[in-house]
């Protein structure tokens, strides 16, 4: 990603012009280029450094300074050198370029494309401003334009095999397979020895279900680049939907090697190797899966599928029960510890388990123009396919963890819900909560409501027997507490059912929408973990930035209309657009959930979750210098996990 800045042909002239400049300063000059060639960017800065201590104008050199810093990932830095170089020469064709590159690399689209501007006014003529803008368009999925900026860049260079590869994406994107199909053949001829070209076309045409071309991509791909995990991911698939078991087994088998900790390729093996009959190593599989994830729940529910073919009723009860713990509403997992419950002469438990399936089944297929419940309604659905490479292959936890960061979550959502002892935090919540939300508080208050991040400390037991008092009463309020309880006991599908009823009795309630969205969230959190089995054309086609587009993203438009809706009825309330920006940031929208957590900062500038939240997506954005000043104030406000944060990156800003 990092190496497109290295295509240094454009700098090895730059400087051979200037007769006036001493000899010391040229030999500088010469040793910075060299190191930067052969990615010894270290060396490179310091030897920069020299220069611009005896001669701080020369903004060739800050430019320099900044390609190296831009693959050290100091994106910061970078782009202040390539600030300070064009300061001092504002008609640096080549600094606007590469500051536009660093800029689109953090998420910052806008001035990226500014700069691109900037740079085809001043020279039209140079291609590669055009394929750099064209790559930003795409990661800003605004793939027409993109299109017509890879037709722009083909014009100049015909011979750049992921030109044409970028070009068939967007296409793709757009829906054109035709046109998808000719760019990636076009790239194939163009370089008939780069591996990207094969990969990107096998994955189309494995999508295709033109099995056989795919697979004879998949090789030429893989036999010229041996190391190159997609192709022999996507070969396994590719077997294995030509009924290849043992060639898709040595695939995985691959992947493993050069990626032992992917935890998608152990769970397709297991598969793999349970539908061969090897159940002993499918199981070694599988154990290894719960070692990098806990909360996913087809691991379980897989799992005991497999402990029932090996006669451990045990152990697959154990993992039913796990599956179900994760989500209540699985009326398949219900089907299935039912069948083991009877095995273990536990007919009682049996019947109440199929009673609750039947229910469970009913619910969803009064449902089933709701595309979220229908794959619930049909019981003979098979969890068990195999699951793409970029499968969103994550836990049902609702808190997700960034991917820059170790152990670091984001703050998670506030709701409405009951406890029996306060939040335990530092912070003080009476500063949040404006007069209205103060009165819905004073009015729950005897049923021990609290607005708060943190869970429950009511065992489950007791949530039971209380959600079961409140079944007699059907007036706004006694629905609304209900639906908390069945939230809490994981019975999502009546939670809803519960907060839809008191809406219906009070429409104009904004908490009712408000807590809603919450239940909604995480029902589509683990729905989506589940319903994942779907394949897109994954392509590495770019050296700036690998495309992180993806077909089908997490969906949380439900809750997302309910805040949407709660914003409109108490549009000064922080917690409002806090929560819509968690969703949002969670569907990978960034730049949408940096506005809403700014929103809920102008109203509260005392929200120290919402700091905390806002740096957060910042970090992943790559503008870690203001997530650290967002951190630093949520650590002023109270909030000392932001110090954990602060301790890291701020030892990388360094």
């Amino acid at each position: 990603m990092r190496k497109f800045l290295l295509i240094l042909t454009l700098l090895l002239g730059l400087f051979v012009n200037e007769s006036h400049a001493q000899l010391n300063k040229q030999f500088f000059y010469y040793v910075g280029r060299e190191y930067l060639i052969d990615n010894r960017y270290r060396e490179a800065i310091e030897t920069l450094n020299v220069l611009l201590r005896f001669d701080p104008k020369a903004y060739e050199a800050y430019f320099l300074r900044g390609v190296a810093k831009y693959n050290l990932d100091d994106l910061l830095g970078a782009e202040e050198d390539f600030t300070q170089a064009l300061e001092l020469n504002p008609v640096y064709t080549t600094a606007y370029q590469y500051r536009a590159i660093t800029r689109a690399t953090m998420g910052n689209y806008d001035d990226a494309l500014g700069d691109f501007a900037e740079a085809i006014d001043l020279r039209p003529d140079i291609a590669g401003s055009y394929y750099s803008r064209g790559v930003t368009y795409l990661q800003s999925q605004q793939f027409e334009k993109a299109i017509a900026d890879f037709d722009m860049y083909i014009r100049f260079e015909r011979l750049v095999a992921d030109a044409y590869i970028n070009r068939g994406t967007a296409y793709l994107y757009l829906q054109d397979t035709l046109k998808a199909h000719e760019n990636f053949d076009q790239a194939v001829r163009t370089n008939r020895e780069y591996p990207v070209s094969y990969a990107a076309r096998g994955s189309l045409l494995m999508s295709e279900k033109r099995y056989d071309e795919a697979l004879a991509d998949f090789n030429l791909a893989i036999k010229y680049d041996s190391t190159y995990i997609i192709p022999y991911f996507n070969r396994a698939l590719t077997y294995n939907n030509l009924n290849r078991p043992m060639e898709a087994m040595a695939d995985f088998d691959r992947v493993i090697q050069l990626d032992p900790n992917s935890a998608i390729a152990y769970f397709n093996r297991a598969i793999l190797r349970t539908n061969i009959g090897d159940y002993n190593r499918a199981l070694d599989d599988y154990n290894k899966v719960t070692e990098y994830l806990t909360g996913n729940v087809l691991v379980y529910y897989n799992r005991a599928g497999l402990y029932s073919i090996l006669g451990d009723y045990e152990s697959s009860l154990a993992d039913y029960y796990r599956a179900i713990e994760l989500y209540p509403d699985f009326a398949n997992a219900y089907i299935n510890r039912a069948g083991i419950k009877t095995l273990l002469r536990d007919e009682r438990g049996a019947r109440a388990d199929r009673q609750t399936a039947e229910r469970k089944i009913a619910e969803y297929r009064s449902k089933l123009t709701d595309s979220t419940f229908s794959i619930y309604a049909d019981t003979s659905r098979k969890f068990n396919a195999l699951l793409a490479f970029d499968t969103k292959f994550s836990g049902s936890s609702f808190e997700r963890t960034s991917d820059e960061t170790d152990n670091i979550t984001m703050r998670p959502m506030f709701r409405f819900t009951i406890r029996k002892e306060p939040q335990p935090q530092n912070l003080d919540p009476t500063r949040y909560r404006p007069e209205q939300a103060e009165q819905f508080l004073a009015e729950m208050a005897e049923f021990g409501v609290q607005l708060t991040t943190e869970s429950t400390d009511i065992a489950v037991d007791s949530l039971i027997v209380l959600d079961r008092s409140l079944s007699e009463q059907f007036d706004w309020q006694t629905l609304f507490k209900r639906g908390i309880t069945q939230t809490l006991i994981r019975q999502y599908t009546g939670s809803v059912n519960m907060y839809t009823a008191a809406i219906e009795e009070n429409p104009t309630n904004p908490f009712l929408y408000f807590n809603r969205a919450t239940t909604q969230a995480e029902m589509i959190e683990f729905i989506t973990s589940i319903d994942n089995s779907y394949q897109r054309v994954a392509i590495e086609s770019d050296p700036v930035a690998r495309l992180q587009n993806t077909s089908r993203s997490y969906n949380y438009d439900e809750a997302i209309a309910d805040l949407n809706k709660a914003a409109k009825l108490y549009p000064d309330w922080a917690h409002i657009y806090y929560n819509r920006a968690y969703l949002h940031a969670l569907s990978g929208d960034f730049p949408t959930a940096y506005e809403d957590y700014t929103r809920a900062i102008e109203i509260n500038p005392q929200f120290a979750e919402a700091y905390f939240n806002r740096g957060l997506v910042q970090i992943y954005m790559k503008d870690t210098r203001k997530g650290c000043l967002d951190m630093s104030k949520a650590g002023e406000l109270g909030l000392t996990d932001a110090y954990t944060v602060l301790r890291r990156y701020s030892i990388e800003e360094e």
